[in-house]
């Protein structure tokens, strides 16, 4: 084997490795990775010891960053349904698209009006005086959010909780008997949006004229706020934890911040059978979720900001050589002449790799594959 080859063997070798060491993780310091015994190589400098590569690069001094850019879908937090509270004919259901908030309207049985609370747990009985539980503290943080007051928030249905429930039946015009149920009202933890009408498949399609019966499937919702979903490879998840500032450009070429709020915990196979690789479900929140436009379903791409290393030298991750003693190098070209350099390894990102040692310096040429 000729001198010139040798060097190009070592960078396949190197590639392989510095492979290994990027899907690790982001940011990750390597500086001693062994490639076992070799060949005595030239000493540094020697004349004529070694053949000049094909293409140079610059070490470069300035900020690098691990950022990495992800496939998206833009869509709606979690998906659910509403079912019926009570039996008789639908008259009405709210509209595909729209958004129905705390006290609005979700659908009508028989012309009356089964309105949305916000909480956790089922409406799953009629509630009255002498009540105690979860869903009493639910209806009445509802009834306080709402602007009646004269009770107390807590876990217990008195005469004083009925009679704001008294108030909110008169504000619609309905009977005022101080009982509430599952008839008038429905919780979700938030505001939802109806994404369709009946149980989200063809043979639990509902429609006004309908009949329906407690329990049976009205509405498909999910939730108001707007958010995007992608894919990690489960080597990458450090790249995306809880809190990662993101940058989502949309379909219409604008650019968003936010942030994950949310990580798999799950890995599986990933939608696309040609790629096997484990990957976990990442979701991305908005900043400013007023201010996203864009289709349901729409593809986007998710910048993950990463760490960002600040004034350090760095060169292409191709021009690193895997040294015959242990560690990776650079071939330093100076004066038309080449010499090994062994480095210290810090961040991959870019394309790139923060190198230090050696007396490396700004400006220096080394070499890399031809291109």
């Amino acid at each position: 084997m000729s001198d010139r080859e040798r060097p190009m063997n070592r960078r396949r070798l190197v590639a392989a490795l510095v492979a290994v060491v990027a899907v690790a993780g982001a940011g990750v310091a390597v500086t001693a990775l062994s490639t076992g015994p070799g060949p005595e190589r030239p000493k540094a400098g020697a004349a004529g010891s070694r053949g000049l590569p094909p293409a140079t690069a610059p070490v470069t001094r300035g900020d690098l960053s691990d950022s990495s850019r992800q496939d998206g879908t833009l869509g709606h937090l979690g998906e659910r349904r509403i079912n019926a509270g009570g039996a008789g004919t639908l008259t009405w259901l709210a509209p595909n698209g729209s958004v129905v908030e705390r006290d609005g309207r979700l659908y009508e049985v028989d012309g009356e009006p089964v309105r949305l609370m916000y909480g956790a747990e089922p409406m799953y009985r009629t509630l009255r005086t002498g009540d105690k539980g979860r869903d009493v503290r639910q209806l009445e943080e509802n009834l306080a959010a709402l602007g009646y007051t004269g009770f107390d928030v807590d876990e217990e249905y008195t005469a004083k909780t009925a009679a704001a429930v008294k108030c909110w039946q008169k504000s619609h015009e309905l009977k005022q008997t101080g009982t509430v149920g599952p008839d008038r009202i429905a919780f979700a933890g938030s505001a939802v949006r109806v994404k369709q009408a009946g149980g989200g498949s063809a043979e639990n399609a509902i429609a006004p004229g309908d009949r329906v019966t407690p329990g049976s499937p009205v509405l498909t919702v999910t939730g108001s706020e707007r958010v995007v979903r992608f894919e990690l490879p489960v080597a990458e998840a450090s790249s995306a934890k809880t809190g990662t500032r993101v940058k989502v450009r949309l379909p219409d070429g604008t650019e968003l911040p936010g942030k994950v709020s949310a990580v798999g915990r799950t890995a599986s196979e990933g939608d696309d059978p040609q790629d096997p690789t484990p990957k976990i479900d990442i979701t991305v929140s908005f900043d400013e979720p007023g201010e996203v436009m864009g289709v349901d379903q729409s593809p986007v791409t998710v910048e993950l900001a990463g760490e960002t290393r600040r004034d350090v030298l760095s060169v292409p991750v191709d021009a690193l050589l895997a040294l015959p003693g242990g560690g990776f190098g650079v071939q330093v070209v100076e004066q038309g002449r080449a010499r090994d350099v062994k480095v210290e390894l810090g961040m991959f990102g870019q394309g790139r790799v923060e190198v230090s040692g050696g007396g490396l310096r700004e400006g220096m040429k080394v070499g890399v594959p031809s291109a």
